[in-house]
């Protein structure tokens, strides 16, 4: 199974970098199919809904673990909220994400974007409030947007080392 989610996952990437340089329509994604194609969890619709709807189904945190997706709450400028999947954690405030149609990259949205910093900037260390990489600026975005925490791929939550540590997802391995 994790095989034949990494296979997938690369496909999709190859897929969606040759739409992008060929010049034919860019490949568009949504956040949620495809946080829920690279991370294995079984939610569906609006992003901002998944954190309800994995209530006694995942587990749910406010610690980052790899293999996890963090849920972003809805906003105005954001009404469906957000999903994107931990690809590894750097530090108790700094996580890499890959994710779908955050940045608006080559004058397209529906982008695929592997590994992107996103940092912890609420008060308690909670995740609650994020600040995320946005390719225009090639830097953290200026704003900080409202995050209801993570959902793990299993009850047990992520995979961890020796140490308890938690380790970088296989599939998004290369």
């Amino acid at each position: 199974m994790m095989k034949t989610t990494r296979n997938l996952f690369g496909s999709v990437l190859l897929l969606a970098a040759c739409f992008g340089s060929t010049g034919a329509q860019a490949a568009s994604w949504q956040c949620a199919p495809f946080a829920r194609m690279i991370s294995g969890i079984q939610l569906f619709g609006a992003a901002a809904g998944w954190w309800q709807q994995a209530v006694g189904r995942y587990a749910q945190g406010s610690v980052p673990k790899a293999g996890a997706v963090l849920v972003f709450k809805a906003i105005g400028s954001m009404r469906s909220g957000h999903v994107a999947t931990v690809s590894k954690v750097v530090s108790d405030r700094i996580i890499k994400v890959t994710h779908a149609n955050w940045s608006l990259i080559n004058g397209h949205r529906g982008q695929v974007e592997k590994d992107v910093t996103v940092m912890d900037t609420s008060p308690k260390g909670d995740w609650s409030q994020v600040r995320v990489w946005y390719a225009p600026l090639k830097d953290l975005g200026t704003r900080a947007y409202p995050a209801f925490g993570f959902i793990y791929a299993d009850k047990s939550g992520a995979k961890a080392d020796a140490d308890g540590r938690p380790t970088e997802v296989a599939m998004l391995d290369r």
